[in-house]
């Protein structure tokens, strides 16, 4: 996992294509803009990790389906 220090009105860009912006500090709560092309999806991970547990029941896979996807997102350094 990459940890950088950013203050507000500071960025860091991923890619080409995606820039991440620290709009303000208010305590601790840090608010954050994401300017990404329409065609890259950009979700809060908890929203993320129900689309892909509603797609896996639809497709069968149940609760199981979950688990891998926390287990994959572990291994990435987002948990």
């Amino acid at each position: 996992m990459l940890v950088l220090t950013r203050k507000s009105n500071q960025s860091i860009m991923i890619g080409d294509d995606i820039e991440v912006s620290v709009l303000s500090i208010m305590g601790e709560k840090v608010r954050i803009g994401i300017q990404a092309p329409r065609d890259i999806p950009v979700f809060r991970k908890e929203v993320y990790l129900e689309i892909q547990e509603e797609r896996a029941i639809e497709a069968g896979a149940g609760q199981s389906f979950r688990a891998e996807v926390d287990d994959a997102l572990s291994k990435l350094g987002e948990s």
